[in-house]
């Protein structure tokens, strides 16, 4: 008997086997949540739904978060199987390759800005909007921050203020779900070698020079943020919302 036994959660994002939102599905699936995912585009609709026949999901629905039609008409879709759900992982967040080189204040453009923000942050109050009337009390929303919201890191550029943006919409949609009985978090999540990060120049440097600065002596792995996640998502955290939870070994409080 899992903790979060009988709870229904949908999961957005997952790229590969690799993806932190696939070891947050795995992590559910072993405290016996009923899971259901969305893909962005038929190239990874293989892919998930790979996954979710290992975890025994029968709900696999596209859902481009940067079309607010094609956001409606996946709740719309979801709701043909669940009238009523737990929660969701928002675990999205794209920029264009050309804003992740260089310095940033000279190749950032209005239009990489825009998208940033667009798919990183306001995806997951567009989502939580067409979902809220079918989401039980007590229910729990949970996305995926970086240290690159508060500190600037080398090449991360743009993703920064996108991730900033999102720890802020964490806040206040916390505020405004509250008397709904629902709770908003953020886990802030250690460098992790997924499909995104590939986009980041000199990542795998980074990731070498980050186990010896963190307070574990270790990287932490996409099942560290899958077991945090899973307790997010659970009873067992009902007074927590509004929270931005560092999951990096104690990267953020070394010097």
């Amino acid at each position: 008997m899992g903790f979060l036994s009988g709870k229904r959660i949908l999961i957005t994002g997952i790229a590969n086997k690799q993806s932190i939102a696939w070891g947050i599905a795995q992590a559910m699936h072993k405290q016996k949540a009923i899971l259901g995912f969305t893909y962005e585009n038929n190239r990874l609709r293989i892919r998930v739904e790979e996954c979710a026949k290992i975890v025994g999901s029968e709900i696999i629905l596209p859902c481009d978060v940067s079309n607010d039609t094609s956001i409606k008409d996946f709740f719309c879709k979801l709701s043909e199987f669940w009238n009523k759900f737990d929660g969701f992982v928002h675990s999205i967040a794209f920029a264009p390759s050309d804003q992740f080189v260089g310095d940033y204040v000279n190749n950032v453009t209005r239009e990489g800005f825009k998208i940033a923000q667009e798919i990183s942050s306001y995806s997951f109050v567009a989502m939580a909007r067409e979902s809220r009337s079918m989401i039980n009390k007590g229910g729990s929303l949970l996305t995926l921050s970086y240290l690159g919201s508060e500190r600037a890191v080398p090449f991360y550029n743009v993703m920064g203020p996108a991730k900033a943006s999102l720890e802020a919409n964490v806040r206040y949609m916390a505020h405004a779900l509250g008397p709904d009985g629902i709770r908003v978090n953020a886990i802030s999540a250690g460098p992790i070698r997924t499909l995104a990060a590939s986009a980041i120049k000199n990542f795998r440097k980074m990731l070498a020079e980050y186990t010896p600065r963190t307070a574990l002596h270790r990287n932490v792995s996409i099942e560290d943020i899958g077991n945090t996640a899973a307790f997010l998502v659970s009873e067992l955290a009902l007074g927590i919302t509004g929270e931005v939870i560092h999951v990096d070994g104690g990267f953020n409080i070394a010097f």
